[in-house]
């Protein structure tokens, strides 16, 4: 293995472990919730108001970071032009933060008249309530802005752990205020959790300043519209704003639709997409985000075989650990909502509801993991506009297939609806990008897609068997679900590394490569 793809495992190892732990506790705060609130109009509110908040980030912060700052930051620091690369985010940061702090004021005068435009099925009360949380969350996205920016920059200089760390202190906060706060007898409680989310991305980014002085921070109080790189970065970035503010039309239609069906949709759909997201935010994302910085330098050095064969090990990698859990997810999706959710006011009936769109997002794990890392690709040789026209493509395709679901499937549609899109995407993000590459190292990449699904339908079946006998014994109380979960993970984790080990799979000889290393430096 290369000295570049054991760097590679080794930060997105770190990653993944830490992305496992702020990804638990996320659960943790989303069952501690249903708990409290069940699966209602209460918890529907608290997901809408979400929205105006992240819709803020996304075009302001979240696409200028992916898609522009890391990038041109990254050739700066890869080519000894430290000062002026800080000169730029400079610029970049005063920027941001000045246009967010505008917008934000403006969301806090406007947000009774955006909740309604977003759920107009809500009960007056829900809609009420959606508000004051909404105008809660509305101070998060300056912070988020902050330990955004702070972790491009510290990524650029490869620098993983502050971020990885702060996301975990992020989840620790909202579980403490939604937990002293929370009274189900009032519903107006759930702003508890609300307020943590805000304390939580506080603490997120001062966690990241003390690696910020380790690299020597240089901060120039000024906007320089006329640098060369701040102009690199604004022409960069509005492909991506575009992209964001259009995809922002997928979630309010996603919500518009769940707040004309029962209540507690919306929360369903939501805990399931969280639920799916899992394996994605802990193992796709973790490895895309170690990957990229490398990806950006290579094509800066324009040394493209190594560009090439980085990316392919990203995107084998991610197939091969996705594809089991996504098997896994379906077959064993019941008594995984029972452990992480079913107590409290969330009900067995809460379970039958949320296992529908569970089901659905689950076949998309892999198609949203390698989408984790494809846009990555071309975001690393410069060109933003060909992810974002493919993502137009994508959300287009979402919106018509929700509005043709909801009817025979309800809730269950719009999950479907959102994989459908993911797997468009992915396959028009591989097309093009094999045109501008040249090659892929598409066959590896079959063999690999192939050998795992083999694998995972063997293991998929030995699941099952396991599950049915062990739930005829035991039922489907909590601890009788949680031993069902958890043997039948373990079982199924024994019979696909037992597969891959007899397919001579290359990706699991890495992976155990690396587990041996971590057992040997202890």
């Amino acid at each position: 293995m290369s000295s570049t793809n054991r760097t590679l495992l080794k930060a997105a190892g770190f990653l993944m472990a830490a992305q496992m732990i702020s990804r638990v506790l996320g659960f943790l705060r989303e069952t501690l919730m249903a708990g409290f609130y069940g699966q209602s109009g209460v918890t529907d509110a608290y997901n809408t108001a979400f929205i105006l908040p992240d819709l803020l980030y996304w075009l302001l912060v979240g696409g200028v970071l992916s898609a522009a700052f890391i990038p041109v930051f990254s050739e700066y620091i890869a080519k000894g032009n430290e000062d002026e690369g800080w000169r730029v985010a400079s610029s970049v940061v005063n920027l941001i933060l000045l246009t967010l702090g505008v917008f934000v004021l403006v969301g806090l005068f406007l947000t009774p008249v955006f909740i309604r435009l977003v759920v107009p099925g809500f009960e007056p009360k829900s809609m009420v309530l959606a508000t004051h949380l909404t105008r809660i969350l509305l101070l998060q996205p300056l912070f988020m802005a902050l330990s955004g920016l702070t972790m491009g920059i510290l990524n650029s200089y490869k620098i993983f752990w502050p971020s990885a760390v702060g996301t975990v202190l992020y989840n620790a906060c909202i579980i403490f205020f939604g937990t002293i706060l929370a009274n189900p007898a009032k519903p107006e409680s759930i702003s508890g959790f609300a307020v943590g989310v805000v304390v939580g991305a506080i603490v997120n980014f001062a966690v990241q300043i003390p690696a910020l002085r380790k690299v020597k921070i240089r901060y120039y109080p000024v906007i320089d519209w006329h640098h060369p790189g701040v102009r690199l970065i604004g022409a960069l970035a509005v492909p991506i704003i575009l992209s964001y503010s259009l995809n922002q039309i997928q979630v309010v239609v996603n919500n518009n639709f769940g707040s004309l069906l029962f209540p507690g949709s919306i929360s369903a759909v939501w805990w399931s997409y969280r639920l799916f997201q899992l394996p994605v935010g802990i193992f796709a994302l973790a490895i895309a985000v170690a990957t990229f910085p490398t990806m950006t330098e290579l094509a800066a050095l324009k040394r493209w075989d190594d560009f090439r064969l980085t990316l392919s090990n990203a995107i084998r990698m991610v197939i091969f650990i996705t594809v089991p859990i996504s098997v896994g997810m379906i077959v064993l999706r019941f008594p995984l909502i029972r452990v992480l959710f079913e107590h409290g006011h969330f009900t067995a009936s809460d379970t039958l509801t949320m296992a529908i769109p569970l089901f659905y997002f689950s076949l998309g794990i892999s198609s949203q993991a390698v989408i984790q890392i494809l846009p990555r690709a071309f975001y690393a040789i410069k060109d933003t506009w060909t992810p974002v026209i493919l993502g137009i493509i994508a959300m287009a395709i979402n919106v018509l297939a929700m509005y043709l679901l909801i009817g025979p499937l309800a809730h269950g549609g719009l999950a479907f609806a959102t994989t459908i899109a993911a797997f468009v995407n992915m396959l028009l993000l591989f097309y093009l990008l094999r045109k501008k590459l040249g090659k892929m190292d598409g066959r590896a990449m079959f063999w690999t897609s192939l050998k795992t699904l083999i694998a995972s339908l063997l293991m998929a079946i030995v699941i099952w068997v396991w599950m049915e006998w062990l739930t005829s014994l035991m039922g489907v109380r909590t601890i009788a679900s949680l031993i069902v979960l958890v043997t039948g993970t373990a079982l199924g984790g024994i019979v696909f590394a037992v597969m891959a080990k007899l397919l001579k799979m290359k990706e699991f000889e890495q992976v155990m490569g690396l587990v041996r290393r971590k057992i040997g430096a202890r």
